[in-house]
């Protein structure tokens, strides 16, 4: 019966020894899994805090538009839109022949043609500008993550 004893003996040794693995374990899971919540809390944090400051700055640009649209800054504008109308109506009415009226046509038309052309040219710049700033700005996100990813994997 003694040998019996001492095989159930070594049984429960075993058994304890496996008990502390498995609690070694699931303590280091326990750790492991804290330290994934803490990124991710961090992570939501971070993104909620991202997703604030950009709707603060839609409200702030919404109000801006809304007071671009609503102030008297376009009132000068359009005083000065009026005061070239009646210089034009003024010049138009000083052309005393249908062949005076025709040459200022044609020279207003080149001229319009000649703005159309340069906002043309001017919108084919910012299109490219604007290609080239977002292609920087996303090499710059991806550069930052990059970055963090190497310092989360550091520590």
């Amino acid at each position: 019966m003694s040998e019996e004893v001492v095989q159930w003996l070594t049984e429960i040794r075993a058994l304890r020894e496996e008990l502390a693995q498995c609690k070694d374990e699931r303590d280091a899971a326990y750790k492991s899994a804290a330290h994934w919540r803490e990124l991710y809390a961090k992570e939501a944090q971070q993104r909620r805090v991202e997703a604030r400051l950009a709707q603060e700055n839609i409200v702030q640009l919404e109000a801006e538009l809304r007071q671009l649209k609503n102030t008297d800054a376009l009132l000068p504008a359009d005083r000065d839109g009026a005061r070239r109308l009646a210089a034009i109506e003024s010049e138009v009415a000083a052309l005393d022949t249908v062949q005076q009226l025709q040459q200022k046509l044609a020279e207003v038309l080149q001229s319009r043609d000649r703005a159309i052309a340069s906002l043309r040219k001017e919108q084919e710049h910012h299109q490219r500008t604007r290609s080239d700033l977002t292609a920087a700005l996303g090499d710059t996100v991806d550069e930052l993550h990059r970055v963090k990813s190497a310092k989360n994997y550091e520590e």
